[in-house]
Parts: C-alpha cells; structure tokens; sequence
C-alpha cells in the first residue's frame, strides 16, 4: 500500500458495465491483431507444472511459487509464474515450422508481488512464442517484433475508441529503442526505475533492451532469470501511463537462449544447479528449435487503453483493506 497513487479528482471514463464490454473487446481485438502480425495459432497450456521439471518461471529467482501436491500420483506441482519453458518445449512437441508460433492465455499466482496500482498477485497474460532459424537470432529481429506488438495495440485502441469516443488518450505508433547501458550512461545517478520515466516520458512508448547482465557500474538494471532469455537480445515494451504519471510495462519479450548463452548464464548467475533438469539438458543438447517470444499483460493493457487508474479496476484480486479503503474515498472503484 506504501506505493499506491491516487490521481486527483479521479473519475473512470468508462463505468463498470462499459468497462467489462471494454476488456472483451480489447482482448478479442488484441489477440486477432497479434496472431496475424506474428503468425500464432492459439494452444491450450497449463496453470501448474510439475516441481522439479525446470519448466517453471522464477522470475528474477528471489519469488516463491505457490506448491501443492497431488495425492493420486505422489507427485509436487507449482502453479506457474509464467510459461516462459513451457512453450518452447511446445513449439516442438507440437511440430511448429520455421516462422510461426503458438500463443495462450496464461493465468498465474505470484504470491511475492508487490500490491500496487500496476501489480497483483493474480497474473493473466498472452504468453506467445514462435519458432525462428539461427540467423534470426539478432536484436533487429527482436525490434522488429516489438514494434509489431506496439502497432497491434494501438490498432485496438483504436477500434476501442470508435466504441468509446470519450477516451480520450494518445498513443505513438513509433517506438524508441534504447539499451539499459544507454540509459545508464545518460542518467548514472538514477535509479533503473528512474531511467525508465524518463526515457518514456519523453518518448512515449519505448522498447528497453538488453535486460539482466551487469552494466557498467557493475549493477544489472533489472532482474532475468538466466534460463530463457538471451540477455543481449531481450527487451521490454513500456508505455507512459498519462493517469498515474509513470512508465509501464506491457510486455516482457525477447530472443531464447542458445546453447551457448544458456550455458554462459547459468554460470554467470550460479545456477548451475539447473544443468540437472530435463528442460534444461535438452536446451544444453540443442534439442529444442530456436525460438522467440513473449508475455504480454492482459489486465495491464487494458488499464492503460482505458485509462484506469488501478489494475483491481479490470481485475478482480486480492487488496487488503487500507488499500479498498483509499481507493474508495480517491473514487477507483476495486473489482
């Protein structure tokens, strides 16, 4: 509750009737708009995998997956932070081809998130990924994505505002790229959060790349797990938030590890424990295609392409009752 913002004179531009047709036409719009500029098939996919498997997110490698067991089979399962494993484990299974992919709709439990108006322990998301050859493998590809999703979005916007001729937000269809050792050379004093407001403040809409290894200072400017993302050629979508007067994070993305980059990373992090689970012997052995691919916040975007001011406003989730209170008495009005 310590980080929660409340706009002044707040009012919704949509109230809650309107916003519940908003959130089924933005995710029907948005999910036609992203299989066709990135070649997905839809696929069904897991809420929990199983402990010990390796398929599992961790994150930045500090959350704690909610676990249960499974009496019938003796077994230990997680539900899932996100299905960053899982799906290129898919693309295989399933037998995609070079150049297209599969997406999803991933539900999951973050029990270690902080609450605030962009965060909550409910987690829904478009997880996607897609086969690509090696040469691919390059930051130009990773762009080129990038501003494929941020064209989709604002593609939704629009219809989203012909609905709703009221909304009244702005959005740039270009996106400025920049690098976290870019960012840190312009701003060294700043914090990594700092540097983000800034960039996309003045840009708008930003893709941030090369997240996870150290910079210059010797300081990583976020946290990346170092068993799927390649962190030379990953990056982040953001776009300024008008209502809270912040950048946000849509979409987390970027190129899949090789074998050799999977290989560097787990040493560079420690986590060399992991060379012993399946997904990653198999990753290690050049088993699994090479791949891209992503998440893309479903609640988050819709907050944004309509304004809200706090995420429990498309949501229904968990807020303790300082926070329901606060929001009440600023006029957001919590699912």
């Amino acid at each position: 509750m310590s980080r929660l913002r409340l706009p002044r004179n707040y009012t919704p531009v949509l109230n809650l009737y309107e916003t519940q047709e908003a959130i089924a036409l933005i995710k029907g719009t948005f999910t036609d708009f992203l299989s066709k500029a990135l070649n997905l098939k839809r696929v069904s996919a897991p809420l929990f995998v199983l402990e010990g498997s390796g398929l599992n997110d961790d994150l930045s490698g500090v959350e704690r997956p909610v676990s249960f067991d499974i009496p019938a089979s003796h077994v230990q399962a997680q539900v899932v932070h996100s299905l960053a494993k899982w799906k290129r484990q898919a693309l295989k299974q399933y037998g995609f081809p070079v150049g297209e992919g599969l997406y999803t709709d991933m539900n999951a439990i973050r029990r270690d998130e902080e609450l605030d108006n962009l965060h909550s322990i409910y987690v829904d998301q478009w997880d996607w990924e897609k086969v690509i050859t090696p040469e691919e493998r390059s930051l130009q590809t990773l762009m080129d994505a990038m501003q494929n999703i941020v064209t989709a979005i604002i593609c939704t916007y629009d219809l989203l505002k012909w609905k709703y001729p009221k909304l009244p937000l702005k959005f740039k269809h270009d996106v400025r790229f920049v690098t976290t050792q870019e960012l840190e050379d312009r701003w060294p004093a700043l914090s990594p959060r700092e540097r983000e407001d800034r960039i996309v403040r003045e840009y708008r809409s930003c893709g941030i790349l090369q997240i996870g290894g150290k910079l210059k200072s010797g300081q990583a400017h976020d946290g990346r797990a170092p068993d799927y993302d390649d962190w030379d050629l990953n990056g982040d979508i953001l776009f300024w938030d008008e209502m809270l007067g912040c950048a946000m994070e849509i979409s987390s993305m970027g190129i899949r590890v090789s074998p050799e980059s999977l290989d560097r990373q787990l040493s560079i992090s420690g986590r060399d424990d992991r060379r012993a689970y399946p997904f990653h012997q198999a990753l290690l052995a050049g088993e699994l295609p090479p791949a891209m691919g992503g998440g893309i916040g479903q609640s988050r975007m819709c907050m944004l392409l309509m304004g809200k001011a706090h995420i429990g406003e498309v949501q229904s989730s968990y807020w303790d009752k300082g926070t329901r209170l606060r929001c009440g008495a600023a006029g957001i009005p919590l699912l």
